[in-house]
């Protein structure tokens, strides 16, 4: 079966380069170093003994990012080969390397493209990080002895019904890992059913990491110049902006002097996909708004003299959320208006910015959950309520709203995931 699937995929090869392409008119970062993805490297052929660290998209090479610092601390020297499969993962990971380290594209699941990549790079181990898992991948990695590792390992439970579907595909793969560490119970309990061998529960790296201090210390000096509070939408998808903008068109209709009014703080809106920003302020515009645009903002949002009750605010930068984290009071979590299992609010409540939240998590069950009890976080059952449970949530001052310290203490109880991460990695880094 698996040889079928291996031939699938080879001929599926034309059709990625074509998605390439076409994805690459609108983020340029896709036509980089095409070939790396099919097993062909400018680089010149290594000594090896990398350890290889896959990061697939944005929200992984963020934990990446902790889980190396604290590896590069217990193992000095230690040459990364960092690979990703999208291109804001891998522009935020050029931020991780080091001396001695590589960047590439992951390699397409062919067998031939997984030979090149491991006999050109040679790695000692490999480190998957959440869900990533390619079946050829595990083959030539137990071909070639080289020890593969899913650390802050996920499942959800659909995640688990899919794989179960084609578990005479991935059934192999998940038992020919070396190891699972497991963020939660319930993640290690379906990994385990799916065949995989889970060594611990480790908890999740991602409570681990500071968010920037500058962008917050920024944040909060424009902070000062406001007069109003300022809720956030984060990391939106398609179909959520025009949700939350009928909702804010709906609250137009109601007395200005009443405490629900739109206008009683400033909206800010950052969405998911960089190259979706162009469209969600044209979005925007349609609907009658003006748009203030962080890529024009120098001295802050309100500089400008256009901003006024009318203007939404854009969040349209990489690699700023502590920014817009410590600008807001509260954030609508992206992802959970929509059946699409919400994105991680844990840097939202590292940032002390509660967050309210729509009915699907499920990518982040757990997460939610904890946060829900801990009251860090709110469930709603649809974007008009998030939206007015946020106005009456930022009605009372920083000090009156029992959420903001709820996030510091949430954040707080749930770190050292990544010492105990790199403690159990460490019999897989010795070398002879």
């Amino acid at each position: 079966m698996l040889k079928i699937y291996s031939l699938l995929m080879w001929f599926l090869q034309p059709l990625l380069r074509r998605k390439l392409h076409r994805r690459g008119r609108e983020e340029a970062g896709y036509l980089q170093a095409i070939e790396e993805r099919f097993g062909y490297y400018s680089q010149a052929s290594t000594e090896g003994g990398y350890v290889w660290v896959h990061a697939v998209s944005l929200g992984e090479t963020h934990a990446a990012g902790v889980l190396l610092q604290v590896l590069r601390a217990a193992q000095p020297g230690i040459r990364i080969l960092l690979t990703h499969g999208t291109a804001t993962g891998r522009a935020q990971g050029v931020s991780l390397l080091q001396d001695g380290d590589e960047q590439v594209w992951q390699p397409w699941d062919t067998p031939a493209a997984v030979q090149r990549f491991l006999v050109h790079f040679k790695p000692r181990v490999g480190i998957i990080l959440e869900t990533e898992l390619w079946p050829n991948w595990v083959a030539q990695c137990n071909q070639a002895q080289v020890p593969l590792v899913l650390v802050n390992a996920r499942m959800s439970e659909k995640s688990m019904h899919q794989a179960q579907r084609l578990a005479w595909l991935s059934r192999p793969a998940y038992q020919g890992l070396s190891t699972v560490l497991a963020q939660t119970q319930a993640d290690a309990d379906r990994l385990q059913t799916l065949g995989a061998k889970v060594d611990a529960v480790l908890g999740n790296l991602k409570f681990d990491a500071r968010p920037d201090a500058s962008q917050l210390a920024q944040a909060h000096a424009w902070k000062e110049t406001l007069n109003r509070p300022v809720v956030l939408l984060t990391s939106s998808r398609e179909g959520e902006e025009a949700m939350w903008l009928d909702t804010l068109q709906a609250l137009k209709d109601i007395p200005r002097d009443h405490q629900d009014h739109i206008h009683a703080v400033h909206w800010l809106l950052v969405p998911r996909h960089p190259q979706r920003f162009d469209e969600v302020a044209a979005l925007m515009v349609e609907r009658g708004w003006k748009v203030s645009r962080r890529s024009q903002w120098v001295d802050g949002p309100v500089a400008d003299n256009s901003v006024d009750a009318n203007t939404l605010w854009l969040g349209d930068s990489l690699g700023e959320m502590a920014l817009y984290y410590g600008l807001s009071d509260a954030a609508l979590l992206g992802g959970s208006f929509a059946p699409l299992g919400g994105q991680n609010l844990i840097e939202s409540t590292a940032c002390g910015c509660p967050v309210i939240m729509g009915p699907h998590t499920f990518n982040f069950a757990e997460a939610a959950q904890l946060a829900e009890d801990a009251g860090a976080a709110l469930r709603v059952e649809d974007m008009a309520q998030a939206v007015t449970t946020a106005l009456q949530m930022v009605s009372f001052s920083p000090h009156e709203n029992v959420h903001i310290e709820a996030c510091k203490v949430f954040s707080q109880a749930h770190r050292g995931a990544a010492q105990r991460t790199v403690q159990a990695l460490l019999p897989y880094l010795k070398t002879d």
